[in-house]
């Protein structure tokens, strides 16, 4: 299990971006599991939408990549280095986010070549996949940027 300041150490984004409150999975190279807990507070809820807020798609997604992001790292593949999103690929939505729900954020390993990884995601909520997604990132020197 890993806290925020544990996530803190691997993962560069800071709020408002930060996307996981806490890892409770970890097996280095093979999956994870975050949680991201929403709330009314979130920046984002105050135009999506007013008095009907949704978790925006895309931030969902993001929260899946920043579980992936810390797979990577944990694993050893991205140690002193930068890890960027690629592509997003079978991206679903299949039931709003709104403020109180538990995201428990699933990302399963599927492949990698180099320093190109492929993973798949799921967010669900209550038992039920909010979305998923397959999604690939690049690990890269932080010199080469």
């Amino acid at each position: 299990m890993m806290d925020i300041k544990e996530i803190q150490k691997f993962l560069p984004h800071r709020y408002p971006f930060l996307m996981v409150d806490k890892i409770i999975e970890i097996e280095p190279g093979v999956k994870a599991i975050g949680i991201k807990n929403v709330t009314v507070n979130e920046e984002f809820f105050q135009g999506h939408f007013p008095g009907q807020p949704i978790m925006p798609g895309v931030l969902i997604i993001e929260a899946m990549a920043q579980v992936a992001g810390i797979l990577a790292f944990y694993s050893g593949a991205a140690v002193g280095k930068s890890v960027y999103f690629m592509s997003i690929e079978k991206a679903k939505f299949r039931k709003p986010v709104v403020p109180g729900d538990q995201l428990r954020l699933k990302i399963q390993f599927l492949q990698h070549r180099g320093n190109v990884w492929r993973v798949s995601g799921q967010a669900i909520v209550e038992e039920k996949v909010a979305a998923e997604a397959d999604f690939a990132f690049m690990i890269m020197d932080k010199e080469t940027q």
